[in-house]
């Protein structure tokens, strides 16, 4: 097969972000040209490596197939690149991501940690959606993720191998609250109490569920602001204008003028966070690295 390092990367990007078009962009490239990549990756490979469906873009198990080499060639490139530059082997940064909850509570901790215990390592982070960082991850973009699972904490995806996952910890599900108002200077609140109240979620997609709504919420939730930033979401808590969902572990990052209530007359809500990253045997750099992340949870 004669397959540029460029069209690698066209199919890594296209891998991770689900599209040609997001694709395209991420890689400052035009659609078309990113089109034409993925033709002349086919057309080299003797098989068809993207499926194109109304949701998108995904890998075809021979694509999927090619991804995995990929991953290996781009990093041997890197590496070239590093050697040929001078540049120390172990100055490679481990390229991390979060949702955005895990990663308010978790990521300054614990690069203060590897700032003590192994201040040679190069960390890098970046916030996303699970779906993305899900896709990052097998794409080879991404080292590791801290993400986020609701009972019955089912598999991220259905590719093989699985990745693999090492849960950090377990938090409940509180709702935010303005610390003045209807629920001032109350530990809890009945879930019929909330029927009515006013929500500020993120919004949602196919692949991502609603979040910032209580689960089981009796009745439609009104939802009076959306926003994806946790900071925009709990600031508008706090200045009085609804409420929205937290997990308790970031009751140390609160603004002032939220409270967090206990909710009574439903199943507890418990979310697992874990750290994610693809099988086989780590490298002594991701250990380090998720060893700071389960210290700082």
């Amino acid at each position: 097969m004669d397959i540029s390092s460029t069209g690698l990367r066209v199919l890594r990007q296209i891998a991770e972000s689900g599209s040609f078009t997001a694709a395209a962009v991420r890689l400052g490239y035009t659609q078309s040209a990113v089109s034409r990549q993925a033709a002349a990756l086919e057309h080299s490979a003797g098989a068809v490596l993207f499926e194109r469906r109304p949701d998108g873009v995904r890998l075809t198990p021979a694509g999927l197939t090619l991804l995995r080499h990929a991953r290996t060639m781009l990093a041997a490139l890197a590496a070239a690149e590093r050697d040929l530059t001078g540049g120390a082997a172990h100055s490679a940064p481990v390229r991390c991501g979060a949702v955005p909850s895990a990663g308010a509570a978790i990521w300054p901790a614990a690069l203060a940690r590897l700032a003590q215990t192994d201040p040679h390592l190069t960390v890098t982070t970046r916030e996303g959606t699970t779906p993305s960082l899900v896709r990052a991850l097998r794409a080879g973009s991404l080292d590791l993720a801290v993400l986020t699972s609701r009972p019955p904490h089912r598999p991220f995806d259905g590719e093989t191998p699985r990745l693999h996952l090492q849960t950090v910890a377990e938090t409940e599900l509180a709702v935010a609250a303005p610390a003045r108002g209807d629920f001032a200077g109350r530990a809890s609140v009945h879930v019929d109490e909330l029927a009515e109240a006013a929500w500020i979620a993120a919004p949602s997609s196919g692949s991502e569920p609603l979040l910032g709504v209580w689960p089981g919420l009796p009745g439609r939730p009104r939802i009076v602001h959306t926003a994806r930033d946790w900071l925009t979401k709990l600031h508008l808590v706090a200045g009085g204008f609804g409420v929205t969902t937290v997990p308790v572990r970031l009751a140390p990052v609160l603004p002032p003028g939220v409270s967090l209530l206990r909710v009574e007359g439903a199943p507890v809500e418990v979310r697992r966070v874990l750290v994610a990253r693809l099988a086989g045997r780590p490298a002594p750099a991701l250990t380090a690295v998720t060893q700071a992340i389960m210290s700082a949870a």
